[in-house]
């Protein structure tokens, strides 16, 4: 891994000019495949330009033999000066209205990954780039405390790993989802986690210490219990069962979690949900919730390229069914529809869910934490309030 963070190596601002030529851009369908040894470990096969190019960018075999000795590739971190931090939301069908995210892009590779899309806003691709080129926030836990300092500010439970991973592998080094909580710890701030990484109980010093006045929530999402089938689909998050490990180690912490069925895949891991629930419950989770396989944008390409090559047996019944779902479509984005799709397979998928999760007795994923406490701590020489 390199970056340009603090004093680390620098990280060039774009591939060298060798890498980058300019070449017919494929028609839908036909995207810019990598050589097996240059995506090794990666979750995307191909690594097509964002779709607001106007030219793709892609290895030509110039007759060397150059592609079939593809380097794997490496990952490479940006500094992003962000201006500001929290990230506001009016979707009907999602429980929160504010986010943070200190990172771009996610080195878990998940190939289903609904994210992948904002990284053509960086001019990269949705692709491989989406997980091999990142960006973080240095600034992440300053802009926090500056936000949240604000006067006027109110107070609702703020969810952090709703686009990307907060405890992805960098962040064992850069820290910067650790300064966060940090911050809401001395703020009282309530907060709603999601991640795929065992990297979160590294602090359960904190979340324990906020979760004793109600002011965290942690959600392990879990795609699949197959470590193969996780190994191909999610490269770098952790394995199903360092999930499940978490899972009991922050429950037996005294910290709320719970499980996200996510996302369901019809035909390839929807079998697994019952057991999902049953080992994240048996693990301390108090609660659940799940979300069907959503292909927006640039990712419907990327996930059909991934199911021919790893379930070639499988890819067109999953396919069939998912657009059942959406309505004869790969994706659906209306509000109420996009999480669960409707129809027959749909609304099996719902009842299944429901029984298994009253049986274990797992309620609906909340976010009711307790904003009361909130308060802005005084900074160094200012005069404490009476009270």
């Amino acid at each position: 891994m390199t970056t340009d963070l603090g004093k680390r190596p620098g990280h060039p601002a774009a591939f060298p000019l060798a890498e980058r030529q300019p070449v017919p851009r494929p028609e839908p369908g036909h995207p810019a495949r990598v050589h097996p040894d240059g995506r090794r470990g990666r979750g995307a096969l191909s690594n097509l330009s964002g779709r607001f190019e106007k030219l793709a960018y892609g290895g030509i075999d110039d007759g060397w033999g150059n592609l079939e000795k593809a380097p794997p590739l490496k990952t490479h971190v940006t500094a992003e000066t962000a201006k500001r931090i929290l990230t506001r939301n009016a979707s009907p069908d999602i429980p929160f209205d504010r986010s943070l995210n200190p990172y771009r892009g996610c080195e878990h590779g998940c190939v289903y990954c609904f994210a992948r899309p904002t990284h053509a806003y960086m001019g990269l691709s949705p692709g491989l780039d989406f997980e091999s080129r990142l960006f973080a926030k240095p600034n992440a836990a300053q802009l926090l405390e500056k936000e949240l300092s604000r006067p006027g500010y109110e107070c609702r439970t703020l969810a952090i790993g709703t686009n990307t991973d907060p405890y992805q592998p960098i962040e064992r080094d850069y820290r910067l989802m650790r300064q966060v909580l940090e911050v809401l710890d001395r703020f009282n701030h309530p907060v709603s986690i999601v991640t795929k990484s065992a990297l979160v109980t590294r602090d359960i010093d904190i979340l324990s210490a906020m979760a004793k006045r109600g002011l965290v929530k942690v959600m392990l999402s879990i795609t699949t219990l197959d470590a193969k089938l996780a190994r191909a689909m999610e490269p770098r998050a952790s394995t199903p069962s360092k999930r499940m490990e978490a899972l009991e180690l922050l429950s037996a912490a005294g910290i709320p979690t719970g499980v996200m069925v996510a996302p369901v895949i019809p035909s390839l891991t929807d079998h697994e949900m019952e057991k999902i629930l049953r080992g994240a419950a048996y693990a301390g989770a108090q609660s659940a919730g799940y979300i069907l396989l959503r292909l927006p944008l640039e990712i419907s390409d990327l996930f059909k390229e991934w199911l021919e090559e790893n379930a070639p047996d499988r890819a067109k019944h999953v396919l069939t069914l998912l657009r059942d779902m959406r309505g004869g479509k790969d994706y659906d984005a209306e509000w109420g529809k996009r999480m669960r799709g409707e129809g027959p397979y749909a609304w099996m998928l719902k009842r299944r869910f429901e029984i298994a999760s009253e049986k274990l007795g797992l309620v609906r994923r909340s976010f009711e934490l307790d904003c009361s406490q909130f308060r802005v701590p005084p900074r160094k020489g200012e005069q404490l309030a009476l009270l």
